[in-house]
């Protein structure tokens, strides 16, 4: 029986000494391996073994971490307290270095973001550091790697997540702001109605052009219109002389005469008390006295 309870704890203990001994590192962790107090090496990933008693390993991750600074309350050029609170990355690059080099990365970076953060906002009047947030997330994350660099840690980024100025100040930014909106929509609406006025004054330049054209096109026409009328009626007056020449040509001395004396007739019936002759009726009147002399001696002669 004590036999067995002795096989029994061996037994415990050899799978004691066993699990101490067998180490499974994932991917994105590194086992420090000290030997009776001296690092021999960085293992993993996989399976490591360790010599019971003898090695002993830590394990650090490899994995980008993120350390939140709370908020500090840092003083500007100008004088004006704003706190601020940040967020840094960082990621290991070398495992041993990590181990041997700091005691607490943490505290020391948390340490470091602060006495740096107070340094670069002191430098900065107010409305710079509400205006220069990536300015002051560059400095930091270059001042903190030029620190963590011999730890065997790499800072990737700063990122200042909040900053928040004096009550008074924020009061002041708001109407500020205000003011500068109501600036905006004043010279919004100032605009708006020059571009009105703008448009207006272009549509009736455009209607007075267009209605100046239209009475000028109007009025070629209308020109245009006149003199093809009055070409047409000096044509239609030359045409009816040329035919009343042509038919004037083609008469005798005795029918002109009938026709002048058919017209005087017409004329002396009309109930005017006063006949105007025209001076050319002498002239067609000459041949009618010589045709009545004529007539006469005949008569005479015959009588005889």
């Amino acid at each position: 029986m004590v036999e067995l309870v002795i096989l029994l704890l061996l037994g415990i203990f050899i799978a004691a000494i066993l699990a101490t001994s067998i180490k499974i590192v994932p991917e994105y962790q590194r086992l420090v391996v000290f030997r009776l107090g001296r690092v021999i090496g960085v293992k993993g990933p996989g399976l490591v073994f360790l010599v019971p008693i003898i090695d002993r390993g830590l394990v650090v991750d490899l994995r980008e971490q993120f350390i939140e600074v709370t908020r500090q309350t840092c003083i500007t050029k100008d004088n004006a307290p704003v706190d601020i609170d940040l967020l840094i990355y960082f990621k290991v690059i070398d495992p041993a270095k990590s181990v041997l080099e700091v005691s607490d990365f943490r505290g020391a970076a948390i340490g470091i973001a602060t006495t740096t953060l107070r340094a670069v906002v002191g430098d900065i009047e107010l409305d710079d550091v509400l205006a220069k947030r990536e300015y002051i997330n560059q400095i930091l994350r270059t001042k903190l790697d030029e620190v963590t660099m011999r730890w065997g840690v790499k800072v990737t980024t700063v990122e200042i997540r909040e900053i928040l100025p004096p009550r008074e100040v924020q009061d002041a930014m708001i109407r500020q702001m205000s003011a500068e909106r109501n600036r905006r929509a004043m010279v919004t609406e100032a605009e708006g109605k020059r571009e009105s006025l703008i448009r207006v004054a272009e549509g009736e330049k455009r209607s007075a052009i267009l209605k100046a054209e239209g009475e000028k096109q109007a009025m070629i026409l209308k020109a245009e219109g006149e003199r093809q009328a009055a070409i047409l009626r000096a044509e239609g007056i030359a045409t009816a002389l040329k035919m009343i020449n042509d038919v004037a040509e083609r008469l005798d001395s005795r029918t002109m005469l009938l026709q002048y004396m058919e017209t005087l007739k017409d004329v002396a019936a009309a109930p005017s008390t006063k006949i105007v002759l025209p001076m050319e009726l002498f002239g067609l009147i000459r041949p009618l006295e010589r045709m009545t002399k004529i007539l006469g001696a005949s008569e005479e002669r015959a009588s005889k």
